[in-house]
């Protein structure tokens, strides 16, 4: 009876430590050994990341992810990942976290990189992020790229490059060995003006020289100091003409007072004027109406004139009154 009791004493022993060995194996393997800060961060895409997931910090695990959920930011989609890290471990407020793999068949992690500051995020703040470059992705989209390029741009170029050597080959069966010798005939040409053409440039080529030995004459210093002078002399005259410019202006808004004096003159002694101008054109209509009299009484007051100048010629002593006229010998007898 007693050794009975012994087994079922052991065999107890063996269950309890069984299920505690269990315990601890699940809490190493879920990482949730001991006490933990909170932390978040945010992905627009969290390929592989689920409850469990492991937390690196600079590859060592520092935790867990607990939990995934969508949220909206900015008008887009993004997910909210909640993190469980060691309780007490400085996360640098500079620092953020990446989905990543070691490996094309290993486990996607999220890792941490650290940052530099010497100023930690506090327990429930956000850890900033950087999103993945996800190779099987990458290697997908290039691989688009490459079938889109050959389907529009590498087969027609191909098609245009038949079709060039097909008209090639067709133009060198038809005219080929003529295109040839006229490039032949050509190149001959060519070389044979070769030597006609070095002579031009070293015609040009000393013609140029003199020309600059001209210029270098014309620039000599004399020179330079009367352009000098009369740049000088322009700078003179320019001021000048702007004084000038500037005396003409108040000479031009001292007539401009002057006239509006004269117009403010003629407008307040219009009636004046008016009279003034009436009179003098009733004078003229009047001396207009008796030319025709004048005229004729001026012609006679000439004609007695010329006869008395003619008179007193002939006899001055008519003057006195003491002679008689002499006859006029073109008066009847």
């Amino acid at each position: 009876m007693k050794s009975t009791r012994i087994n079922y004493l052991v065999v107890g022993t063996f269950v309890l430590a069984t299920i505690a060995g269990l315990v601890i194996a699940v809490s190493l393997l879920t990482g949730r050994t001991g006490a933990t800060d909170r932390y978040y961060t945010v992905f627009r895409n969290v390929t592989g990341i689920d409850f469990g997931t492991r937390v690196l910090y600079e590859g060592f695990p520092i935790g867990q992810v607990e939990n995934v959920h969508p949220f909206d930011e900015d008008g887009q989609l993004k997910f909210k990942v909640d993190i469980s890290v060691s309780e007490g471990w400085a996360i640098p407020d500079d620092s953020n976290a990446q989905i990543a793999a070691s490996g094309l068949l290993a486990a996607v992690t999220i890792g941490i990189n650290a940052g530099r500051s010497k100023t930690s995020l506090q327990p429930g703040s956000r850890i900033p992020s950087t999103e993945a470059a996800n190779v099987i992705d990458a290697m997908s989209s290039l691989a688009i790229d490459f079938s889109r390029l050959a389907e529009e741009d590498i087969r027609p170029l191909l098609r245009n490059l038949n079709r060039s050597a097909g008209t090639v080959a067709d133009l060198l069966d038809e005219g080929g060995v003529a295109m040839v010798d006229d490039l032949r005939n050509v190149i001959t040409d060519v070389g044979d003006r070769v030597p006609a053409i070095f002579a031009e440039i070293d015609a040009i080529t000393g013609k140029l020289n003199q020309s600059a030995d001209r210029i270098s004459q014309v620039l000599n210093e004399q020179n330079i100091q009367e352009v000098e002078t009369i740049i000088a002399d322009l700078g003179t005259a320019s001021r000048n003409m702007a004084t000038l410019t500037r005396e003409i202006g108040e000479t031009r808004e001292a007539m401009d007072k002057l006239l509006i004096d004269i117009d403010a003159v003629v407008i307040d002694n219009r009636p004046d004027v008016d009279r003034s101008i009436n009179s003098l054109r009733h004078s003229a209509e009047s001396v207009a109406r008796h030319i025709d009299a004048i005229n004729e009484n001026l012609e006679g007051a000439a004609r007695n004139l010329f006869e008395f100048s003619r008179q007193i010629r002939q006899n001055p002593s008519l003057l006195l009154n003491s002679g008689t006229p002499p006859r006029d010998p073109a008066a009847k007898k």
